[in-house]
């Protein structure tokens, strides 16, 4: 006749505040590292940021400006919501994130069409900082 195994024992359940070996979880020191911030203001950062990299490496006269982002601007222009403001006494751009990113036309408010809005406000700002079209100022200019 075939021995019977004993039956084992149902495992304990335990809470969900309990890890595996019954004990509580670790303390809020060593929780594991966050995830890495993606959120619009850090993408329009960094297509801000390689846009202007671009720029200071292809033209001498913009090495010395500095790129500012602000949020949105104090006023109207010509009825107009300006998307920068360049102080040239200060040697400065200030690209305004809300206008750009947000007056796109209608279809165009995806992560593609966001990111050439981002990249040709910085184009054109640069252009008109130095007197120059916004399509001299690629590599073959």
């Amino acid at each position: 006749m075939p021995r019977r195994r004993a039956a084992r024992p149902a495992p304990v359940r335990r809470g969900a505040r309990h890890g595996r070996h019954g004990r509580l979880g670790r303390s809020e020191v060593v929780r594991p590292p966050l995830a890495p911030l993606d959120g619009r203001i850090d993408r329009f950062d960094l297509v801000v940021g390689t846009a202007v990299e671009f720029l200071r490496g292809s033209w001498s006269e913009l090495e010395e400006v500095r790129f500012e982002i602000g949020a949105m601007p104090l006023r109207e222009v010509d009825g107009e919501v300006p998307r920068w403001y360049i102080d040239r006494e200060h040697r400065r751009i200030v690209l305004f994130r809300l206008p750009i990113e947000r007056l796109l036309p209608p279809g165009h408010d995806d992560a593609a069409h966001r990111r050439m809005a981002i990249e040709g406000a910085v184009f054109r700002a640069a252009a008109e900082y130095v007197g120059r079209e916004p399509w001299d100022l690629g590599h073959d200019h």
